[in-house]
């Protein structure tokens, strides 16, 4: 593969300088707020190699959330290049509703190898959100076909995000996300974050699993089994700051779900493919075997837009069992299986496969201690996660666990340090989210964690001079 083209520093800086032009001039990003939507240039990236990327300063920083939770094989990785390349010359394009191509074919079966229980189809979609979608409307088609036209609602919680589409954005659980937008409630059913962290005061973790059941059993009830279609989880909500659920949770959810004729649907977009050591983690981490299963993200590490859903044999043959022959799934998309995609994410699982689920499994440990150890800051109230994904949450005291909200937001705060220091960080209010490149090694962790710890000190220093923060 020819080698990048290193441009002088004065050039660079001018190709920065244009893009940031270009973009504050022209180009919309995500999540704008109004007062800058159409009008804002965010911090530029030139190149990345590894677990690292430069920006517009001529920084190294390691990139500590992995792009959006999805760069696990690290970036510049020649393999994967090389696979686009390749199977753009052979095969760009084709349409979905008329032809396929061998890629996606292959990379359905391989999936499906990984998937539990009897999950053994595939459907493929551009991203997450598409992905949650599709499952979401495949409920729906499933009830209608076998006559069950009032069961609709969907059973999702606070804390969750499932995506940006219109049904998906419906059942996230941030307040923020939800201010000024218009969603389709009325199919929803919200319960509570299964949060152990901010759990009621004197409460065991087994007395608060208990009450997270009985409130979805409750729910159940209130609403008629009759009238839900689906439960939506991820594993572990990764947006919400990467909550890991009580032990037995899941399990117990999917057990009321198999008793009342609800689908089990888990949104494995951020835990798929590595993030936890395994390519799915519902059954080997939580002991479930969903009905379905949507992923993304880590499918390709982010070289190509690729999400998909696979779905359960049983609930295929319930619709060739039907009798409504004719009726269709009326829902596709044009880049619906891809097959340079395709062709990327089976090199990507090869590299998964071969190398970096052990890797990970074996590296987890090391990743956890360290992060554990910025606990002993004032500021930080916990530390959590799994696989290597982790979250540090900002309290104003450990007593009560209040959030500390400013307006400018302790993390993006400690994330401006950390940048300073070398460190990409995911920042959210109150909270710093980790979920590093699946190549990381034991030095880089080291160096992510000392940056994280120098920059939360700094932080606080900040708080107390402005008067903000007595801790």
């Amino acid at each position: 593969m020819p080698q990048k083209v290193r441009l002088m520093p004065e050039t660079q800086n001018r190709m920065f300088e244009k893009a940031t032009q270009d973009a504050t001039d022209h180009l919309i990003q995500p999540w704008p707020s109004a007062g800058s939507v159409g009008a804002e240039a965010r911090g530029m990236l030139g190149s990345g190699e590894g677990v690292y990327v430069h920006d517009e300063k001529g920084r190294k920083l390691i990139d500590g959330p992995a792009g959006m939770w999805c760069t696990n094989v690290g970036h510049r990785n020649e393999v994967l290049a090389d696979v686009l390349r390749e199977q753009a010359m052979e095969l760009s394009y084709n349409s979905p509703w008329y032809t396929s191509n061998e890629p996606s074919a292959e990379l359905a079966r391989r999936i499906a190898g990984h998937a539990p229980g009897d999950l053994n189809h595939v459907f493929f979609t551009t991203g997450g959100s598409t992905a949650v979608e599709s499952a979401l409307r495949f409920a729906q088609f499933y009830n209608n076909v076998r006559g069950l036209e009032g069961k609709k609602k969907i059973i999702c919680r606070d804390g969750g995000y499932h995506g940006s589409t219109y049904l998906s954005a419906t059942l996230n659980g941030s307040q923020r996300s939800r201010n000024w937008m218009d969603f389709a409630d009325e199919l929803t059913v919200r319960l509570s974050c299964p949060d152990p962290f901010r759990r009621p005061d004197g409460m065991s973790i087994e007395d608060f699993s208990d009450q997270l059941v009985s409130e979805f059993a409750d729910a159940v009830e209130e609403h008629g089994a009759e009238n839900i279609a689906a439960f939506v989880g991820e594993p572990i909500m990764a947006s919400g700051g990467v909550i890991v659920p009580p032990d037995g949770y899941f399990k117990a959810i999917r057990e009321i779900c198999t008793k009342h004729d609800i689908l089990f649907i888990a949104d494995e977009v951020v835990t798929g493919f590595g993030r936890l050591g395994h390519v799915f983690a519902s059954e080997t981490c939580f002991d479930v075997v969903p009905d379905i299963i949507t992923f993304a993200k880590g499918v390709t590490s982010g070289y190509f837009p690729l999400g998909g859903m696979v779905v359960s044999d049983r609930l295929l043959e319930g619709l060739r069992a039907s009798n409504h022959p004719e009726a269709m799934y009326a829902h596709g998309l044009t880049y619906s299986s891809h097959p340079i995609g395709c062709a990327v994410a089976l090199k990507n699982l090869d590299i998964l496969e071969d190398e970096l689920l052990e890797y990970t499994r074996g590296i987890t440990p090391y990743f956890h201690e360290r992060m554990k150890e910025l606990e002993e800051l004032e500021l930080v109230g916990e530390v959590r996660g799994m696989g290597l994904m982790a979250c540090v949450e900002c309290v104003a005291d450990r007593e009560s666990h209040n959030p500390i909200r400013l307006d400018t937001e302790v993390g993006v705060r400690i994330d401006r340090h950390c940048q300073e220091l070398g460190l990409l960080v995911r920042p959210l209010v109150h909270m710093c989210v980790m979920s590093p490149p699946l190549v990381i090694n034991r030095d880089q962790i080291d160096s992510m964690v000392d940056i994280l710890h120098e920059g939360i000190s700094r932080t606080m220093r900040d708080l107390r001079h402005e008067g903000i923060w007595n801790g």
